[in-house]
């Protein structure tokens, strides 16, 4: 082959070009990939994201489960009287006027 204007053959001239090409474009894809894999919003921190959602919808449910237990638990008590004498008998120990209150206790092993 004959050389160029600059002493330089044109296949060798295209080579270094293609190369220079070729490695320009591998830099823009690493430099574009980068954020994807290590990144701010990268996949990790979303499947890291997608298990804390996760997490706390359960916990959530849980609390929302005993949410409506303590709603029904407060309908009761201002609705009528007998969840309120239920709670007075066994949290308070109470009992009504004329009752007669009994109980009963396991025989402990030390005293046979």
């Amino acid at each position: 082959m004959l050389p160029g204007p600059h002493g330089v053959s044109p296949s060798a001239l295209s080579k270094s070009a293609a190369r220079f090409l070729t490695l320009a474009l591998l830099a823009l894809i690493v430099a574009v990939q980068y954020p994807l894999w290590f990144g701010k919003g990268s996949w990790r921190e979303v499947r890291a994201n997608a298990e804390r959602v996760t997490a706390q919808k359960k916990i959530n449910q849980q609390l929302e489960s005993r949410n409506r237990a303590l709603d029904a638990e407060v309908l009761d008590l201002k609705s009528g009287t007998e969840a309120i004498e239920e709670r007075a008998r066994s949290d308070l120990g109470l009992v009504k006027p004329g009752e007669i209150y009994f109980q009963i206790t396991k025989e402990s092993s030390a005293g046979k």
